[in-house]
């Protein structure tokens, strides 16, 4: 009878002795994204939808993948009104070129604005599993950089709003742009 006592008390006593595995939750928050909402530059109020927009960084080919289930040639292009980009977590700016009916036959109707975003990175540990997390702040004298591309044309891009400058999660749009 002790053997049974003894053995069930080793044996509980090594199954308590394990740990939950090292999984980070998909529900966890991590690095946010930074979210731009589009909007009509002559009714600011009203969401508008851009037209095969592809979002490119330097040195990139393919872009942001907005549409993973479409096909390859239109994965990289969204046509809704609001999107996610990440910014950079080891450096304080992030480029994006911002290519307007991308893919077009008809190079004319193809138009490239560049933004660069300041700002400034906070590192926080998450847990074991997942790592940490980086937020990021805007900077408030200078917050983004708005340049026409390489080929000058008209800027497709009218204005754009910072309506907060703490990303911190993706809850709310961050930037707004208006054309």
């Amino acid at each position: 009878m002790r053997k049974i006592i003894l053995l069930v008390f080793v044996l509980a006593l090594s199954l308590s002795s394990c740990e939950k595995d090292d999984i980070c939750d998909a529900n966890t928050p991590t690095t946010p994204r930074l979210i731009i909402g589009f909007y009509d530059f002559l009714n600011p109020s009203v969401l508008k939808n851009v037209t095969n927009l592809k979002v490119v960084s330097p040195g990139m080919t393919d872009g942001i993948i907005f549409n993973a289930s479409a096909t390859d040639d239109f994965k990289y292009l969204t046509n809704g009104s609001t999107i996610s980009i990440p910014l950079k977590t080891t450096d304080d700016t992030t480029s994006y070129s911002f290519i307007l009916n991308s893919g077009n036959t008809n190079p004319a109707l193809v138009n490239a604005d560049n933004i660069r975003f300041d700002y400034t990175r906070a590192d926080f540990f998450v847990s074991r599993a997942c790592g940490f997390k980086t937020l990021f702040t805007l900077n408030t004298s200078n917050p983004y950089t708005h340049t026409d591309a390489a080929v000058p044309d008209t800027k497709w891009i009218k204005y754009i709003s910072v309506e907060k400058s703490n990303i911190d999660n993706e809850n709310d749009t961050h930037i707004k742009i208006f054309f």
